[in-house]
């Protein structure tokens, strides 16, 4: 699969001391590691020419991949960084830079600028973590799920991701950071809300014009959003899903249900940052809602690229390829009296970590699902 193999056009430039906004603190040496943002005057928003604040601009999760989706145990229910944990993630986000910036080679991480003090992406509940999934929910699992990062079995193009497919990532899936392709292009109209996501080039039209949902039989990948503005903050509700889309990273992961409601908030609360919060509710898949919270910024020159996605899939092809040559090696090495294990599909990734979850995007062992 062709995969973007290009450098950040965001600036490597050295981590400055950042506001708070909202619920979040960033970037800032001696900001508090509590939830209280640090007190700075109030950020106005320009206005578009008919009166809503103004979100347009291309815009990136890529300064948080190094920020986990659910936090890892040892934090307990902090949500931010101490200034010596800060301080150690930005000397490491530093250096990733500096690495990257100076890489031989044709593919390149996406590092970001701008260093951030959260411990997870999951805000609530306050362990930062994954509700755990209902009975109902775990009747879904299924080896596709997984798709390459798993080992099948492969029998047709249903069995990979909506990811391995070029289909879909899903909302959450097309805006949560992984290691390139982060960037969203944002288009305002009177009553329109766009968002464009590099990624398998999605783009979601939000109207804002109080027209309601669309009728309950028709389901989306997407879903059928609507939007309202709260103040200065852009919230969006989303219904009328499929149940063929997932939370994780890339979109993986055990698929929710078509009755899951999303609801996300978007604020502007520096000239290059979004403030960006989605509240899930799926009661059929998680046994309580949660939240994600993160920025969104927009580094000086950057710029969506394109990524042809089902252009240059041969990814699907040459894998059921490669389990149709699987099957006929193991029939041969039956009829010599040979009775082997199948190889994995992992086998030779140097991607691919344990139970083939790695670093790496669709058929490169991509990142484990959450």
């Amino acid at each position: 699969m062709n995969r973007r193999m290009l450098l950040s056009i965001g600036a490597l430039t050295a981590v400055g001391a950042l506001a708070a906004s909202l619920q979040i603190v960033s970037g800032q040496a001696g900001a508090p590691a509590a939830k209280s943002a640090v007190k700075t005057p109030a950020y106005a928003p320009p206005r578009l020419p008919w009166g809503d604040p103004d979100l347009q601009g291309s815009w990136t999760s890529d300064d948080v991949i190094g920020v986990p989706l659910q936090r890892p145990q040892t934090y307990g229910d902090r949500f931010y960084l101490t200034d010596e944990e800060f301080a150690t993630r930005t000397k490491a986000d530093d250096q990733n830079r500096k690495n990257n910036a100076n890489a031989i080679g044709t593919f390149r991480f996406d590092v970001g600028y701008r260093t951030f003090r959260q411990t997870s992406l999951i805000s609530d509940p306050s362990d930062g973590r994954l509700p755990a999934f209902t009975a109902e929910a775990e009747l879904r699992r299924a080896p596709r799920d997984r798709g390459t990062n798993g080992n099948g079995p492969f029998d047709g193009p249903e069995d990979f991701t909506n990811y391995d497919r070029c289909l879909t990532r899903g909302i959450l899936g097309s805006i949560l950071p992984v290691i390139y392709g982060n960037g969203a292009r944002i288009m305002q109209s009177p009553g329109v809300f766009v968002i464009s996501h590099e990624m398998i080039h999605e783009t979601r039209v939000v109207y804002t014009d109080g027209r309601p949902h669309v009728g309950g039989t028709i389901r989306q990948y997407m879903g059928d959003s609507r939007g309202h503005w709260e103040g200065a903050t852009l919230v969006v509700e989303t219904t009328n899903m499929t149940s063929q889309t997932s939370i994780g990273l890339n979109g993986n992961g055990l698929r929710h249900s078509a009755d899951m409601k999303l609801t996300e908030r978007f604020t502007r609360t520096e000239p290059e940052l979004i403030m960006y919060e989605a509240r899930v509710e799926d009661p059929k898949t998680y046994a309580k809602p949660f939240t994600i919270t993160m920025p969104l910024t927009a580094p000086p020159g950057f710029q969506i690229l394109p990524y042809e996605c089902h252009e240059g899939n041969y990814m699907i092809a040459n894998s059921l390829s490669a389990e149709r040559a699987e099957d006929r090696a193991i029939d041969e090495d039956l009829k010599k009296g040979i009775v082997r294990a199948r190889k994995p599909i992992n086998t030779g990734n140097i991607f691919a970590g344990p139970e083939g979850g790695g670093r790496g995007g669709a058929g490169r062992g991509g990142p484990p699902p959450q």
